[in-house]
């Protein structure tokens, strides 16, 4: 459904969000094999850590919902490289959120953070890759955006939303030769995933993700998600009524 990428070998590939989980994991990966790689989060010195092994990396920091700044870093990397062949939005923002716990703050952060931060980014870019004649985006979504979830009141839309959102760049795009991914990770050890205080079924580790992240590229499927022993169980879910798609969410969630 995309061009598969298999050779990263100088292949200009921007991670958002890489200063820790799989974004971080990823970098480091695409690095090791090869692949030209920016990194941005909001932290300096946590991107630095990242990629202190590969002094090739080029480290852009700033806020990714500061959409003049995006730009900035942006322009910088297309007056360096020439061209940006990959973008991955690995930023995200997570809060374990029951309907009762709802706070009108909380609930602008995630939106800022999960949604529109990368629908803006998204805005700036798009242009410029349409001018370019090739390139690719991808959205670090997650399987909470499927369906509705207990705990995930607000960080769950945000994500149900994004993956709205990459289904219809990629109907808008393919066509013009770009190429649009959408991922949705189960369950990654990483700092946001340390909030949870239930059992996360076929927990990875964020080297993993980023394996399987590649090779989803590599296969070129629109959509990339993972581990599958528990991802195909939530796409099963999804075709049941609602009756019996809350009785046996409350059942295996006991929530």
């Amino acid at each position: 459904m995309n061009k598969p990428i298999r050779n990263w070998t100088a292949q200009r590939v921007w991670v958002i969000g890489a200063s820790s989980g799989i974004g971080a994991a990823l970098a480091v990966a695409l690095l090791e094999r090869g692949a030209c790689v920016a990194v941005s989060a909001r932290r300096a010195e946590a991107l630095q850590a990242v990629v202190a092994a590969h002094d090739e990396a080029r480290v852009l920091a700033f806020d990714l919902t500061d959409v003049t700044a995006f730009a900035h870093a942006g322009e910088a990397l297309f007056r360096e490289w020439g061209g940006i062949d990959l973008v991955v939005f690995c930023a995200g923002a997570y809060a374990p959120l029951r309907a009762w716990q709802l706070d009108p703050n909380e609930i602008d952060r995630l939106l800022a953070i999960n949604l529109r931060a990368p629908m803006a980014a998204a805005g700036w870019l798009i242009p410029r890759l349409l001018k370019q004649g090739s390139g690719a985006l991808a959205f670090v979504s997650s399987v909470a955006g499927y369906r509705g979830l207990p705990k995930a009141a607000a960080y769950g839309p945000t994500k149900a939303a994004l993956i709205n959102f990459a289904e219809t760049l990629y109907l808008d795009l393919e066509p013009r030769g770009l190429s649009v991914y959408l991922i949705n990770p189960g369950f990654v050890a990483t700092p946001m995933t340390a909030a949870n205080d239930f059992e996360m079924p076929a927990l990875i580790s964020p080297q993993q993700a980023a394996e399987e992240i590649i090779a989803g590229f590599a296969s070129g499927h629109f959509e990339i998600h993972f581990p599958r022993r528990f991802t195909r169980w939530l796409k099963l879910l999804r075709l049941l009524p609602y009756s019996l798609y809350f009785a046996l969410v409350r059942r295996f969630t006991r929530m």
